[in-house]
């Protein structure tokens, strides 16, 4: 066994010890943007299609099928650009 193997063993046998949910929770917050990166991805629809895709996931697992459908209708919006991104209501937009 080459030591790359025995690397990947071990990452899967640590994996092992998380629930389904846990990992995809994980999965989420490592696709979610973060708040310095908002205004850069806001717009990015890999990114927030793929974000949208994990939240369905989670949705799925914690038995909440309406809402992982919602999330899923918001992920198949930003992939074929029927939704976008709306202004950021903090730079300067018309505000009543």
């Amino acid at each position: 066994m080459t030591m790359l193997q025995a690397d990947q063993n071990n990452k899967t046998s640590d994996l092992q010890d998380f629930s389904t949910l846990e990992l995809a929770q994980v999965l989420m917050e490592r696709l979610a943007i973060s708040p310095q990166d908002w205004h850069r991805l806001k717009s990015n629809r890999k990114v927030r299609a793929s974000e949208q895709a994990a939240a369905a996931i989670i949705f799925l697992l914690k038995d909440q099928p309406e809402e992982a459908l919602q999330r899923l209708h918001q992920a198949s919006g930003w992939l074929d650009r029927s939704i976008t991104a709306p202004p950021c209501p903090t730079h300067g937009h018309n505000r009543e």
